[in-house]
This record gives C-alpha cells, sequence and structure tokens, in this order.
C-alpha cells in the first residue's frame, strides 16, 4: 500500500509575513552590514532578507544612498550623549571620538559617511549635543553652527582615511623613505621636519586635530 499523497497547501494557511515598516527595514540593513559589509545593503539583498520583491521597499526608502543615510543614522545611536566629568572641550573631544570609534568598526560606512545626508533622530541628537556643549564654552552660536560641520568632517574623513586602510606596510614604508630621503637642498622643510611628519600615534594626532579645530572655531568669526 501507498501513503496518500499530500494535499496542496493552500497559501492561507501559510504563516502570515511581518508586515514591512521603515524601521524593519533599516534594522535588517544594519544586520547585514555587521555581517557581510555595506556593500551588500542593496535594496536586492534587503528584498532576499524581508522576503518580499525589491520594489516593496521602495515604499519606505528611495534609493541606495537614503538607505546608507539611514543605517548611518541608525549606528549613530551607540554614540551616546556627552559624557559626564571634564571640561566641556574634553566631552566635545570625546563624543567627536566615539564617533570616528563608530565608524572605525565599520570602515565601507565611513567612506559612505563623507556623502552621506542622515536626517534621522540620532543624527540630531548628535547635533544637539555638540551645540550644547560649543554653547558651553561660550563659542558664539554662528561659529558652533559652522564649527559643528568641519568637526563632524574631520572625524568622518580620518576615519574614511585609516579604517579598513588598504594601504600595506610597504606603502608606508615608501613614503616614509621618500620623507628621510628628502634633499636639504631642493626640500629643506621636508628634510627638517621629516621626523614630525610622521610621529604620533592615529589616536593622538586625531585628538589634536580636534583640538586645533576647537581652538579655530572659537576665535575665528563667521563672515558677514
Amino acid at each position: 500500500m501507498t501513503g496518500r499523497p499530500h494535499s496542496p497547501r493552500s497559501r492561507r494557511e501559510r504563516p502570515a509575513k511581518p508586515a514591512l515598516t521603515r524601521e524593519g527595514i533599516v534594522a535588517a540593513a544594519v544586520a547585514v552590514l555587521r555581517a557581510e559589509g555595506l556593500r551588500k545593503v542593496t535594496m536586492r539583498r534587503l528584498a532576499e532578507e524581508l522576503d518580499t520583491g525589491p520594489a516593496s521597499l521602495y515604499v519606505y526608502v528611495r534609493n541606495t544612498a537614503e538607505l546608507h543615510a539611514a543605517v548611518l543614522d541608525e549606528l549613530l545611536g551607540t554614540v551616546g550623549p556627552a559624557p559626564a566629568g571634564g571640561s566641556w572641550r574634553e566631552r566635545l573631544e570625546r563624543v567627536l571620538t566615539a564617533y570616528t570609534a563608530m565608524l572605525f568598526d565599520h570602515p565601507d560606512l565611513a567612506r559612505s559617511a563623507i556623502t552621506a545626508r542622515p536626517s534621522g533622530p540620532h543624527y540630531l541628537n548628535l547635533i544637539e549635543n555638540l551645540l550644547a556643549l560649543l554653547a558651553e564654552g561660550g563659542v558664539p552660536p554662528a561659529q558652533a553652527a559652522w564649527g559643528v560641520d568641519l568637526l563632524l568632517q574631520h572625524a568622518t574623513a580620518t576615519a574614511a582615511e585609516h579604517a579598513g586602510d588598504g594601504a600595506s606596510k610597504e606603502d608606508w614604508d615608501a613614503v616614509s623613505d621618500a620623507l628621510h630621503a628628502a634633499s636639504e637642498r631642493t626640500h629643506p622643510h621636508i628634510a627638517g621636519l621629516a621626523g614630525p611628519l610622521l610621529s604620533g600615534s592615529p589616536q593622538t594626532r586625531l585628538a589634536w586635530g580636534f583640538q586645533a579645530l576647537i581652538n579655530g572655531i572659537e576665535r575665528t568669526a563667521v563672515p558677514e
């Protein structure tokens, strides 16, 4: 005897898929980023992850650039508010360092962040925290407004340059050798500063850059 053939299963008996939401799409995108990198965060890949068609995602996210900006905004939630203790300058530097460290953890996102335009709640919180610290230090409002952009540009560019750096040790050795071999006759300034040009840890140079920018923002008026 043979068993009874299985009856076709009605689609109505299948578990219903969770409804799509922008929050769910962004959460799935962050998961793909952590597991596979930003290059895999595409509409097609997310459609597979969410068991839907790519066209369905465009109802919630206009394009890949907006998706990447939303992913950046979600991860900005890990930066946190300004820590307690220390001067306003020290706390400002800590927030900026935390932002840079977050980008260091996601090299592809660091490069994308140079042109990404996040506009979500975590981005607004970050800007508010930075402005509040600059205001605490007595920085004029217009200078603070322009200064926030400058500080984030420096942090983002630093992360993009160094996070997941593809340059080999041989590449850096070649740069070092070229600087130290510079002729005092043709390149006297390089010859005299070859050591300082390459000195300092990445962390020390990042902190110095923030403080140099903060000093300049505090003292440089915005043009009329």
